[in-house]
């Protein structure tokens, strides 16, 4: 495999081989690689990598490029990304991507020019819906999924008001719609905070003062992990149960430590799964990269097992759009997940699970999966989507 990498409208190479086969396939990838949600990007390219590495440098048998480039958190780096790697390398597939409000700065340039684009995070939900469209694919999930499963589980447990906090964009929006959609009790107050933020204590003292039996939270990365610390120190742990998505997770356990302790959150990844492919996957991303792989990395792992069974399908034609569209669709790989199947919309159909942090045998916090919320779950904006197959 080549790997390139963009920066500042350079291009380096790290590392290059010899080009055998009579076509290249070219992937682009784009992600946040700098500031405070490094981590993030940085998780999901481990995931992607690993792939490669187990389809032994070559996906679809073609001899790969994956050109990377760091959109600095920012959507007009993201697009200017995205139509250098279309015109300039004529990259073949675009991946990546975290935050939903960068895919939906890339999307319509992307998929003007028919090249495939697959987030590997971001899931904005106009994509799932009115703006679906036949060259993207998602192998992570729509973002009101998870939230519907919190709202589900929270009505479950009969928790009787609520009190709501998430960053002020498109995915905090989407995660608070979901998370009302399921849940029907009263939500006593609701924050939107601004993106990036990292003091929290004005927050945190309004739902004291509110007083609510639950509170749920989005907070991703660095950001749920300031909030988790001020929230541990506030003490209302001890009278308010938090239930969170994206915020408590692989990702970010270790620095928030023990105050992630008795809180609740919904994921599709179930990591505890004896799946051979799923094992196999936390074992080697551990011996190769030396930390326990997060969500984030292991949807990430499942786009290059994509791309390669839609490439081989077609006996790597790369001029073959359609027929690579079609294979894409049929999803014929081993998954992570276990069973992966797309919806006409191209999100994934999977379950839901519920996961618990509790304190394992040397005291420290530990997820445990503890249910499934839901099962084969749809998303709710496929049927917005008149895309046919």
């Amino acid at each position: 495999m080549k790997k390139v990498v963009i920066a500042s409208g350079l291009v380096a190479a790290l590392l290059a081989t010899s080009a055998g086969a009579a076509e290249t396939l070219k992937i682009g990838y784009i992600n946040t690689f700098s500031g405070g949600a490094a981590i993030l990007g940085k998780h999901q390219r481990d995931g992607f990598d690993l792939a490669i590495d187990h389809l032994g440098g070559k996906v679809g048998g073609l001899e790969t490029e994956v050109i990377y480039g760091d959109d600095q958190r920012k959507p007009d780096v993201a697009k200017s990304l995205a139509d250098k790697m279309i015109k300039k390398n004529r990259v073949n597939f675009i991946a990546g991507i975290t935050w939903s409000n960068l895919l939906m700065a890339v999307q319509k340039s992307v998929t003007r020019s028919k090249t495939f684009l697959i987030s590997t995070n971001a899931g904005a939900s106009p994509m799932a819906g009115k703006l679906c469209n036949p060259y993207f694919f998602t192998t992570s999930w729509n973002n009101d999924q998870m939230p519907e499963a919190m709202g589900q589980l929270v009505q479950e447990a009969g928790d009787n008001n609520v009190f709501m906090m998430a960053p002020n964009y498109q995915a905090g929006k989407d995660m608070l719609a979901g998370f009302k959609r399921y849940y029907k009790g009263k939500v006593v107050g609701q924050i939107l905070t601004k993106l990036g933020q990292k003091d929290y204590q004005a927050e945190i003292s309004q739902v004291r003062a509110a007083k609510p039996e639950t509170l749920y939270v989005f907070m991703p990365g660095g950001m749920g992990i300031a909030f988790m610390k001020q929230w541990g120190a506030s003490g209302l742990a001890q009278s308010i149960q938090l239930y969170t998505v994206f915020t408590v997770d692989h990702l970010t356990l270790k620095p928030i430590g023990k105050a992630a302790i008795g809180t609740f959150h919904t994921n599709f990844w179930n990591h505890e799964s004896d799946n051979p492919v799923n094992q196999k996957f936390i074992a080697d991303f551990q011996k190769k990269y030396g930390y326990m792989p997060s969500h984030f990395a292991a949807q990430a792992y499942d786009a290059p097992l994509l791309i390669d069974s839609a490439v081989r399908a077609v006996n790597g034609d790369l001029s073959n759009k359609d027929g690579i569209r079609d294979a894409m669709r049929k999803a014929d790989f081993k998954s992570v997940r276990g069973g992966f199947r797309y919806n006409t919309n191209h999100v994934p159909i999977q379950n839901f699970y519920r996961r618990e942090v509790v304190a394992g045998a040397d005291g420290n916090a530990k997820i445990v999966t503890t249910g499934v919320v839901f099962k084969d779950y749809k998303d709710s904006y496929y049927k917005d989507c008149k895309m046919t197959w």
